[in-house]
């Protein structure tokens, strides 16, 4: 790392020689300087940073000004080189001004420019990238060892994902072979996760998480990395191995595998998978050591999937015990939820009066409606309909009005809770059946 930090250095000084002036000020680029040569100096910084340096995203920035202005004002006669046309595309895929190649094409008299790999690129560049899907993963196989070849697999494999999400993992699995340790692998890795994980393809799933973990953990873009990691542990626990989850886990440090557990905890308990809550809550606490609000967190999420059964009292009293001041907002809002349902469960069911001894409840002036027409009129628990508001006089009492909108809804919360709230809902119709055979 420190041999890396100086080569950055050293290079940061060389560039800014070439190009800034006082008070900041770009002048002009020394038009002897190849473009191709300036690339290779963007594409260090980028890998610099996918590896972990994060001090290296300004310089990014600066060298892609900078190359900008190079291929702008570079003789025509400099693209009569293929290093500097490879450049030119190559800078256009890695983040760069997309007019800029607008204006190198309209001003390719001389056909340096393949106008297929061109146009097509102008075209994904301008977001009409699925339209030449086809014609782009072509041009991609026939320039597949070429310099340019993992940067076409990576733009095939994005423009093929929606319709064909197989042929789009070839793709980046190309450009990762090809392009080893690079920003190219580290973008490929992370949408091959998200493919396999969409499409339910574990196993493969599983290699790409672990080769992520293993290269590119420290990544600015290891977030969504991390997003897509507890996604898939959370949507295919059932058919993963405890040992790939290990395996992946096992190049983070102590600090990431809390973090990954208590985020796979906290998903878990609000899917009700209960085992995985539980598993991932025990392994946070494991590796929480002396940090404080660590164990309240993977307390609240081991103890949600146990509020909606029949240990509701002891997952209550642990719920209980966590410092309010331990929780950010949106777990709290979590735990308040869980509370409304707790509540919900404890609450004994009403007897039902038998059919015929229905009063008819009066609803507006001349009109009459059976209490047992409305089914959802006898289950306090049920939810108010999406499409069709309740009637202002509706025979709902106020306490079952509370009952079927609990505060925690009426505000504006995470869709994840209501996610949550409902899950046990439908527990706690089961419930109340059960309650109501045995009789009040």
């Amino acid at each position: 790392m420190a041999i890396r930090r100086l080569s950055l250095r050293l290079l940061l000084s060389g560039l800014t020689v070439l190009a800034v002036g006082s008070f900041g000020h770009a002048q002009t680029v020394d038009d002897t300087l190849e473009p191709y040569r300036m690339l290779r100096s963007l594409q260090f910084v980028q890998d610099t940073v996918v590896r972990g340096d994060h001090s290296a995203a300004d310089m990014q920035r600066f060298m892609l000004g900078t190359i900008d202005e190079r291929l702008r004002t570079a003789d025509r006669r400099v693209f009569q080189d293929p290093r500097n046309v490879d450049a030119a595309l190559i800078y256009a895929m890695s983040g760069g001004n997309p007019a800029t190649l607008e204006y190198l094409v309209a001003r390719d008299v001389d056909g340096n420019f393949d106008n297929r790999v061109s146009d097509a690129l102008r075209k994904y560049l301008s977001g009409k990238g699925t339209l030449i899907a086809k014609s782009l993963g072509d041009i991609a196989s026939e320039y597949k060892n070429a310099k340019i070849g993992p940067y076409l697999a990576l733009v095939a494999g994005n423009v093929t994902l929606t319709k064909d999400p197989a042929a789009a993992l070839k793709f980046y699995d190309w450009a990762r072979l090809t392009a080893p340790g690079t920003i190219v692998e580290e973008a490929a890795l992370r949408r091959s996760l998200a493919v396999a994980v969409d499409a339910k393809i574990v196993d493969k799933a599983s290699l790409y998480a672990n080769g992520y973990a293993r290269r590119f953990l420290y990544s600015p873009y290891a977030s969504q990395f991390a997003d897509l990691f507890v996604r898939f542990v959370v949507e295919h626990y059932e058919v993963l191995k405890p040992q790939d989850i290990e395996a992946t886990l096992g190049y983070m440090d102590v600090d990431r595998r809390r973090e990954v557990y208590l985020r796979v905890a906290r998903e878990a308990a609000i899917a009700g998978r209960k085992e995985l809550a539980t598993m991932a809550s025990d392994q946070a606490k494991l590796l929480s050591g002396s940090e404080e609000g660590a164990d309240a967190l993977a307390n609240l999420y081991g103890s949600l999937v146990g509020v909606p059964t029949e240990n509701v009292d002891d997952a209550m009293a642990v719920l209980m015990q966590i410092p309010e001041e331990a929780l950010s907002p949106r777990d709290r809002a979590l735990r308040q939820a869980a509370e409304t349902v707790a509540k919900e469960v404890l609450r004994k069911p009403q007897p039902i009066p038998p059919p015929q001894a229905t009063p008819l409840v009066e609803q507006g002036a001349g009109e009459v409606a059976d209490a047992d027409a409305d089914p959802d009129l006898q289950d306090p628990f049920a939810q108010p309909s999406q499409t069709e508001p309740t009637p202002v006089s509706a025979p709902v009492e106020p306490a079952a009005a509370e009952a079927i909108v609990p505060a925690v809804e009426q505000a504006d919360i995470d869709p994840e809770l209501r996610s949550f709230v409902d899950t046990g809902r439908s527990k706690l119709d089961a419930i109340d059946d059960l309650l109501k055979k045995e009789g009040p």
